[in-house]
């Protein structure tokens, strides 16, 4: 008797479907494409890609790194803008990357969905290539992963996976930084990933605005403001690198201003970062936030950049060639703080050292 064939449930009836995954692989493998460096063997569509290792290393070390981009995520929710979010995925891994002088090499994404809408799919994955060119690295692969009843209809996370390359004599550890040394900080495109769910309460919440309201020297509206994707700032440090100049860097993520710039200096070094609020001016967008939320100046500075996403530590007699360098690679740069001798008991660990805030 021929086999008979069954005419129950499905996959798909069960929330997967696997033909909408199978038509997305199609639509980014353009996307992917434009990412592609030389040392890339594999295209899309294998069970691993396969990524060799740079020419003109002498002895390579692998950086790695993983982030997110949060709560962000319900803007994009919220407004139906889909495009900024994967920049901000790439970014968040490779500004942590470059600190120690890394060049980014390839990139890995998880978006997963409760239903796979290929679409807005499409729309972040092309953004997360966006990043990937900015930062001069291939994506390599990812994954996506629908899953019927685990997230809210329309919803979906994101998850990215960096690595990259430096030499090991040649790695940034802050080992040479020494009291004296100039803090340049990086002007900030926003708030970056970090704080959304304190900026989402405030704005949203508190202060019942919409996404499509103003705020007094803001460009464009709130929503789009919000979305601002997080800078990526590999090439100017790279450059810096490139130059003998950068001796430490912090990426001012989650912890803002006061957990990160200590993050530079060694475990042991008894060294205190001394930052000068009076260096710049605190962006409109984040004094709506403190105003409409009456939040404390302290829990400002723990949370957010601030309006500084990434701060260097470089020589004194060398910190106007810092700038310009840092200038011509289109980047805002302050004069924000110094490093100063830290009168501490002997052995007492950097991370216990807080930052001086002036101003």
């Amino acid at each position: 008797m021929p086999e008979s064939r069954g005419k129950g449930l499905t996959y798909r009836e069960a929330g997967v479907d696997i033909d909408a995954g199978d038509l997305l692989v199609e639509r980014i493998k353009s996307h992917v494409k434009r990412t592609s460096r030389p040392e890339v063997l594999t295209g899309l569509g294998g069970f691993a890609g396969l990524c060799g290792l740079p020419q003109g290393y002498k002895d390579p070390v692998l950086v790695a790194c993983t982030d997110g981009v949060g709560t962000k995520l319900k803007l994009a929710f919220l407004t139906g803008r889909h495009d900024t979010v994967g920049v901000d995925l790439v970014a968040m891994n490779v500004n942590d990357l470059v600190v120690c002088g890394a060049e980014p090499l390839l990139f890995l994404d998880y978006f997963a969905a409760g239903a796979l809408e290929v679409s807005v799919a499409e729309r972040v994955i092309a953004g997360i290539a966006d990043g990937c060119q900015q930062a001069g690295c291939a994506l390599l692969g990812g994954e996506t992963a629908e899953l019927p009843g685990f997230y809210a209809k329309g919803e979906y996370d994101l998850a990215g996976f960096c690595v990259g390359v430096v030499d090991r004599a040649a790695r940034v550890d802050g080992s040479t930084i020494a009291a004296g040394d100039v803090l340049l900080g990086l002007a900030s495109s926003g708030f970056h990933s970090n704080g959304y769910s304190l900026v989402r309460r405030v704005f949203l919440e508190h202060a019942k605005l919409t996404v499509d309201a103003r705020i007094d020297g803001v460009d464009g509206t709130l929503g789009e403001a919000l979305l601002r994707p997080t800078r990526i700032y590999v090439r100017p440090l790279r450059k810096l690198y490139a130059a003998g100049l950068l001796k430490g860097a912090a990426h001012i993520t989650g912890g803002g201003l006061v957990d990160n710039p200590t993050r530079m200096l060694p475990p042991t070094a008894r060294l205190k970062l001394q930052i000068d609020m009076r260096g710049w001016t605190l962006p409109p967008l984040f004094a709506a936030l403190q105003r409409l939320g009456d939040v404390a100046p302290e829990e400002m500075r723990r949370t957010f950049n601030m309006g500084v996403g990434m701060i260097v530590a470089v020589a004194p007699n060398r910190a106007d060639e810092a700038r310009r360098i840092l200038e011509g690679e289109g980047e805002t740069v302050f004069r924000v703080g110094q490093v100063a001798a830290a009168q501490v008991p002997e052995g007492t660990a950097t991370e216990n050292i807080p930052v001086e805030f002036l101003g």
